[in-house]
């Protein structure tokens, strides 16, 4: 059965890194179980043309479904300010089966301060 990609929308900061955590679940709840999985994510702007860049994936609890969403601040730094990109998670399983599970827009703030 195909999935519908959950939608979550991020706004993290120009020139910093950004991390976030999520946990994929099946239909009744529970977390989906991701040993063997591959999973990838990434930041384009609305017309697939530019590539801002990777996230840095790190399974967290390949058990319960539990990933950590890295977009480091060389990435950041690049984000289109006053718009918007969008970015969207596809995981793959051990037999093959690409699905996207997440997507949204990445709405960046501007950060001010720099280190001296």
């Amino acid at each position: 059965m195909p999935v519908t990609p959950a939608t979550y929308n991020i706004r993290p900061q120009r020139r910093a890194d950004y991390v976030l955590t999520v946990q994929f679940k099946d239909s009744a709840g529970a977390g989906i179980n991701l040993t063997g999985w591959n999973c990838y994510a990434s930041v384009w702007d609305t017309d697939r043309v530019i590539k801002y860049g990777d996230f840095v994936v790190t399974v967290t609890s390949a058990a319960t479904g539990v990933v950590q969403l890295k977009l480091p601040y060389a990435i950041t730094a690049t984000l289109p300010l006053g718009g918007y990109a969008q970015y969207d998670v596809l995981l793959v399983s051990p037999t093959g089966l690409r699905e996207f599970y997440m997507q949204g827009l990445v709405r960046p703030s501007e950060g001010y301060t720099t280190p001296s």
